[in-house]
Parts: C-alpha cells; structure tokens; sequence
C-alpha cells in the first residue's frame, strides 16, 4: 500500500470516529425522547451517553480529527505580516503549547488514572476510560505542536496553513 492511501485511511479513520459519536448522540437523543414522551419512561443512560460522546467529540476532533487548516488564528494579524515573521509566531506558539501540555501532563495522568475508582452513575463505566480522551489530547497535541515547531524551525513548514483574508473572501462569494 502506497503511503499515499494509508494517510488518507488514516484521515478518514480519525473522521470517522467524531461522525460516529454525533450519530450515536443523535440516536440517543431520539431514544430519549420517544422514551419521555411516548412511554411515558425517561431514561438516564442516554444524556450519559451524549456528555461522554461529545467530550469525546471535541477532544478527539480537536487533537487528532483537525489538521492545522483547521485552527482558528488572528487572520488579520497573522496574515498581514511576512512569511519569516509567521515563522516566528509558530516557533513561539508551539513552544507555549507544547511547554503548558508537558507541563501538565504528569497532573492530568494522575487524575485520569485516579478516576478508575469512580463509575458512571448509569453505565458503569470506569471514569478513567471517559477522562482518558483528555490525555489523548494532550499527548497527541504536544506532537503535533513539536512537529509544528520542528517545520517551521527547519523552514520546511510555510506558515500559510490559512488562506489570507482577502482570498478566503474572494473563494466564499458565488
């Protein structure tokens, strides 16, 4: 298999797993309310499964689903400085956010293996399997930001991850 298609196997996997969880939280949305208000019996387990879902959602999504394009930056900042100056503000992030994530990340191993002594209230599920998406997050985005850092410290990474206003502009009219 080229390396080609594994990268796009492995985009459409990391895709998937949040498109999954929006349709197993909308599932259950509709369980509960046909529950609710068709049997007259509401059920718990379904709003326990939509919060674990959706922090998963947004963590996952976040970390491991969304590429750079995806971020949300200062455009009219970042695009109206030069490409070395961009250079720098990556160099500089990335330092911040690996630096913060390391950091942190003995704290939150700590609390997320802590948390296997306490279950869901309806699933039982240890809650050290639904905290464990945050220590995902954190490992996955100090990579990133190192690999990030690593591109743009080489000059191999050309900071233009975002379009420019005045191109995003012009692509969003018909």
């Amino acid at each position: 298999m080229q390396t080609g298609s594994r990268r796009w196997i492995a985009r459409a996997a990391a895709d998937a797993v949040p498109a999954i969880l929006l349709a197993t939280m909308f599932l259950c949305f509709i369980i509960q309310v046909f529950m609710r208000y068709v049997m007259d019996s509401p059920v718990g387990w379904t709003v326990e499964v939509c919060v674990i879902a959706w922090l998963w959602i947004l963590l996952w999504g976040q970390s491991v689903a969304a590429s750079e394009y995806d971020e949300i930056r200062f455009d009219i900042v970042y695009s109206a400085v030069s490409p070395a100056v961009r250079r720098w503000f990556r160099m500089i992030f990335s330092v911040v956010i690996v630096g913060i994530y390391a950091w942190s990340l003995p704290a939150l191993w700590d609390f997320v293996t802590f948390m296997r002594i306490q279950k869901s209230s309806y699933l039982d599920i240890p809650f050290n399997w639904v905290y464990g998406i945050v220590a995902i997050f954190s490992v996955v985005s100090i990579l990133r930001y190192a690999g990030v850092f690593w591109l743009a410290a080489t000059g191999r990474g050309n900071g233009d991850a975002v379009l420019p206003v005045t191109a995003a502009r012009k692509d969003d009219t018909p």
